[in-house]
């Protein structure tokens, strides 16, 4: 099994297989409209300008789940993302950890531990296998970051 083989529901309600991203590198971010790393928005969107036609995709999963920082519906989700200028998909909001958790956490969890905070990013590779994750204080346009990021659209 890989992360290609899940499917969910997209921000707006539609189907969002994650067969769509197969053969791209995937970077799964849980994401929260009021959190402290918010601004990080404007960060992933800047590494999906700049990594996405070599076959990177930012997905983000928005999280209740940390200090209740993603209280809003589906609209307020949204109009966080468009004031950072965030144009990556979104999904549904999802719990990433606990007897709720979504299908695509339990399967990033698995292979790479479960998010401490919202803005944890686990790099996915080609083959839907976690590569690594990266904790909510590293920032997108860190060195350590984008190097796994290129190392993983060479691999």
């Amino acid at each position: 099994m890989s992360l290609y083989d899940l499917s969910l529901k997209s921000l707006d309600g539609k189907a969002m297989p994650l067969s769509a991203f197969r053969g791209r590198v995937v970077l799964a971010v849980n994401v929260a409209s009021q959190c402290g790393y918010t601004p990080q928005y404007e960060g992933l969107q800047k590494l999906q300008d700049a990594y996405g036609a070599q076959g990177l995709s930012v997905i983000g999963f928005p999280c209740n789940q940390f200090g209740g920082q993603e209280p809003g519906g589906p609209e307020a989700i949204q109009a966080c993302s468009a004031r950072f200028h965030a144009g990556f998909p979104l999904s549904e909001k999802l719990e990433v950890k606990g007897p709720g958790q979504s299908p695509v956490f339990a399967f990033l969890a698995a292979q790479s531990g479960e998010p401490k905070w919202n803005f944890t990013k686990y790099l996915v590779g080609r083959n839907g296998e976690v590569l690594q994750a990266f904790p909510s204080g590293v920032e997108p346009q860190s060195p350590e970051l984008r190097a796994a990021i290129e190392a993983a659209l060479k691999g």
